[in-house]
C-alpha cells in the first residue's frame, strides 16, 4: 500500500507549525527507494540520491540510513553529504561550468569526480595522471525529458562531452595516463519511455568497448513520477528487466561485469512532499475567480518556471461544492500556481495543499519581495518534527553590511 499522509495530519501540521509549510514523509521516501532496489535487483545497480532536489540535512541523513549514495553538483553539496554521514566513496560529484579549483576540492575530499568538459579533463589528467580515477560525462545527443528546460542530453545542451569527441578523449587518456573509472550520461527528467535509457545504454556500451578500464556505467536518472490522476510514471520494473538482459549480454560478449549507477532525485522525494498554504482572499473578477494564497513563486517556482502541474486540494473544505479557481500567490509579479483549476469551494482562511512538492520546492525558494522562507517538517513514524525553522525578519539582514 502506497504511503501517504492524511488530511488530518496535514491540517494538524499546518496548525502547529503555521503556513506556508513544507511537509515531507520519511516512509514514502523509503518506499520509493525500496521500489528501485526491487526493480533493479537483477542488475548490479547502485543508487545515488540527486540531492539538488532537496538538501535539508535531515533528508540527507535519512537517505544515508536507507543505504543510498549521494549525487552532488556543487562542492557545498559534497560537504553537506559528508556532514550527513556519507563516506567519500558513496558520493559522486558532477559539477558543471565550475573552475578547476572546485574540481580539485572534490578530489581533496576523495569523492568520485565526474568531469563533463574536455578542457577540465585535460587539466585533471595533466596534473594527476593515473593517480586518481574519474568518471566522464558524455552527451549522447538524445533529446529526452518533459520539456527543453529539463532535457540535458541533446546536441545543444551545455552538459557533457559530445560522443563525437571520443577521439579527443582517447588522446587525453593516452597522453596523460588518465584513469577513467566510469562513463556517465543524463538525458533529462520526466522520461516516460524506458527505451530512451536503452538507446543511451547502447551508446555507453560502445564507448565502454573502447575503454577497457571502465567499471561503471551511470545512466543518470529522469524517472518520471505521476502528477495527476491517470498520469504515467516511468516503468522502472520494465527498465530493470531490459537492463539486466543488456548487461548480461555485454558480459557474455566481453567477459566484463559492469555496475550500473542511477541518480534519482525527484523520484525519491517528489511524492513524499506536501506544500500547505492558506487562502488569504477569494477575489471575483469579470474573467475568473482568484484564490489568493499566503505564498508565491518565491516558495514554489515550478509552475511559473517549468509550467509544472501540481495537484491542489482544499484540506479545510473537502466536501464543498466544486468551483473553478485560478490559484495565485502574493508576489508583486504575475504569480500563478494554477489556471482554471477545479477545487472544492475555497473560503478565506482555508488550507490548500500542493502535492508532489518534495523536489525543487523549498530548494529553489527565495526571499523575493523580502518574503520569509517557510518552515520544513518531517513526518516519521507518524510524528511531525520541525527540520527547518521559518525565516524571521532578522534573516533578511543577516549577511548585509550596513555602510550608510
Amino acid at each position: 500500500m502506497s504511503q501517504s499522509l492524511s488530511r488530518k495530519q496535514l491540517i494538524e501540521a499546518a496548525e502547529e507549525f503555521g503556513t506556508p509549510l513544507y511537509v515531507y514523509h520519511a516512509e514514502k521516501i523509503e518506499e520509493q527507494l525500496n521500489e528501485l532496489n526491487k526493480a533493479f535487483k537483477e542488475c548490479n545497480a547502485k543508487f545515488f540520491y540527486a540531492c539538488k532536489s532537496l538538501t535539508n540535512i535531515n533528508i540527507l541523513k535519512l537517505m544515508h540510513k536507507l543505504g543510498a549514495g549521494l549525487d552532488c553538483v556543487s562542492i557545498n553539496e559534497v560537504k553537506l553529504g559528508l556532514k550527513a554521514g556519507f563516506t567519500p566513496d558513496k558520493i559522486l560529484f558532477t559539477p558543471n561550468c565550475v573552475d578547476f579549483e572546485e574540481i580539485e576540492a572534490g578530489k581533496l575530499l576523495n569523492v568520485h569526480i565526474n568531469i563533463d568538459n574536455i578542457s577540465m579533463l585535460e587539466r585533471f589528467g595533466n596534473k594527476y595522471g593515473s593517480s586518481y580515477p574519474v568518471f566522464i560525462r558524455l552527451n549522447p545527443h538524445i533529446m529526452a525529458g518533459g520539456n527543453f528546460k529539463i532535457s540535458t542530453g541533446h546536441v545543444d545542451s551545455k552538459f557533457g562531452i559530445s560522443i563525437h569527441q571520443v577521439r579527443h578523449i582517447e588522446r587525453i587518456i593516452k597522453s596523460t595516463g588518465l584513469n577513467v573509472q566510469g562513463l556517465h550520461m543524463h538525458t533529462g527528467s520526466e522520461i516516460k519511455d524506458t527505451n530512451v535509457f536503452i538507446a543511451g545504454l547502447e551508446i555507453m556500451f560502445e564507448m565502454a568497448r573502447q575503454f577497457p578500464q571502465i567499471e561503471v556505467i551511470d545512466l543518470g536518472s529522469g524517472f518520471k513520477v505521476p502528477y495527476y490522476d491517470d498520469d504515467v510514471r516511468t516503468d522502472v520494473h520494465d527498465l530493470g528487466k531490459k537492463l539486466a538482459q543488456a548487461f548480461t549480454k555485454f558480459e557474455k560478449e566481453t567477459s566484463r561485469k559492469l555496475e550500473v549507477w542511477f541518480e534519482p532525485g525527484k523520484f525519491l522525494v517528489s511524492e513524499a512532499g506536501y506544500f500547505i498554504v492558506k487562502a488569504n482572499v477569494v477575489k471575483t473578477t469579470t474573467a475568473t475567480v482568484f484564490a489568493g494564497v499566503n505564498s508565491g513563486f518565491n516558495h514554489l517556482i515550478r509552475p511559473m518556471f517549468y509550467e509544472a502541474y501540481h495537484r491542489i486540494e482544499n484540506l479545510s473544505n473537502p466536501k464543498g461544492a466544486e468551483r473553478i479557481y485560478t490559484v495565485v500567490g502574493n508576489i508583486c509579479e504575475t504569480d500563478t500556481f494554477a489556471w482554471d483549476r477545479k477545487l472544492n469551494e475555497v473560503r478565506e482562511g482555508d488550507y490548500l495543499v500542493f502535492y508532489n512538492a518534495g523536489a525543487y520546492g523549498f530548494e529553489m525558494s527565495s526571499n523575493f519581495n523580502s518574503r520569509l522562507k517557510p518552515a520544513e517538517v518531517l513526518f516519521k513514524d507518524g510524528k511531525p518534527q520541525l527540520i527547518r525553522k521559518r525565516d524571521e525578519f532578522e534573516d533578511l539582514l543577516k549577511n548585509q553590511v550596513e555602510v550608510l
